[in-house]
């Protein structure tokens, strides 16, 4: 004997009042998780986990004692930008992307050959970010633009993937400083009328100092507060708002972190002619393709052809025995 569909939809019901549930009206929201005091106690935790989600100690010290290579970073780093821009990523897609690479490059040493494996993981782990903050994700090839030096097959990136999931025990979701950013920018502009702007300029100095191996010394607390600060600074009306009092935001900040890390910024970014955000790129890449598309239309087949061909003459690695078997072989 078949049973009414509504007395099925009751059966799978919570043993809470369900009347509201079918009845069209929208469910009002509670304020307990609105309330100033549960933000402040999921910052809290934020800035208790963090430590979780960021290379040892002594990873920039790696680089300073040239153990790592900085500039090969800062090249992967730049690519992902690129990248990011190309497709109009999300900027925790590419802030993520950076922070499996570290993450994986604090526990674990590539070959040191030519420079495909960094490119490689650099591929992998902006298809892992991707995949976690991004609705419409291009293919694995699709990935491989921007100037990659190297094209990797599908399967071999996929194993890639794996070998990065595996060091960093899966934990893809990680604390960033754009968990803090709208938290810090209401604590300077408690009106409301800056906080667009100074989420969006923090962004952008965020993005623009990630090639920086300094960085690599601070937690993403103490990176959203200093941006948050070099954003105000740029506000005429925030501009006297003190990084001293930045420590009393939340509990767990440090004052002498976030005052390092605000010089620092001041330094390379706003000091230094302030570099254009990455936002810019791809709006210009897109327009000089299209002129160079219909340049070649009019030139002739044999120029055209030679062109292309010599455009997409990259290197192929397709079978790395390192990423396969876990150990450090290379072609």
């Amino acid at each position: 004997m078949s049973l009414p569909c509504s007395d099925c939809f009751t059966d799978l019901l919570c043993s809470e009042d369900s009347s509201g549930i079918f009845s069209g009206e929208s469910p009002e929201c509670s304020s307990d998780l609105e309330s100033p005091a549960c933000i402040e106690e999921s910052i809290a935790s934020f800035i208790e986990d963090e430590r979780n989600f960021v290379p040892g100690f002594d990873y920039l010290s790696r680089f300073q004692s040239r153990s790592l290579d900085a500039s090969a970073r800062e090249e992967s780093v730049a690519w992902i930008l690129k990248v990011q821009a190309y497709y109009r990523f999300r900027p925790l897609t590419a802030y993520l992307t950076v922070n499996y690479l570290d993450r994986f490059l604090y526990s674990r040493s590539l070959p040191q050959t030519s420079g495909w494996p960094m490119q490689l993981l650099s591929v992998a782990c902006l298809s892992l970010a991707a995949k976690m903050e991004e609705a419409l994700v291009p293919s694995l090839l699709d990935l491989q633009v921007e100037g990659a030096k190297y094209v990797f097959e599908p399967r071999t990136i996929r194993r890639m993937e794996l070998l990065v999931l595996g060091v960093l025990d899966w934990r893809l979701r990680s604390v960033t400083p754009f968990s803090f950013l709208a938290f810090f920018a209401c604590k300077i502009d408690s009106t409301g009328e800056y906080i667009g702007f100074l989420i969006s300029r923090a962004t952008e100095i965020i993005l623009s100092n990630m090639q920086e191996a300094s960085f690599l010394e601070y937690w993403p607390s103490s990176i959203a507060a200093a941006a948050i600060l070099c954003a105000a600074n740029e506000m005429p009306n925030l501009s006297l708002v003190n990084p001293e009092h930045a420590e009393s935001w939340c509990d767990g900040l440090s004052k002498e972190k976030i005052n390092s890390c605000y010089q620092l910024m001041q330094d390379l970014v706003l000091d230094n002619g302030r570099r254009k955000s990455p936002k810019v790129l791809p709006m210009l890449r897109v327009t000089i393709r299209a002129r160079m598309r219909s340049c070649d239309s009019s030139a002739s087949p044999s120029s055209s052809s030679s062109s292309s061909s010599s455009f997409y003459k990259r290197r192929k690695l397709n079978n790395c025995l390192w990423v396969n078997d876990d150990k450090v072989n290379t072609e």
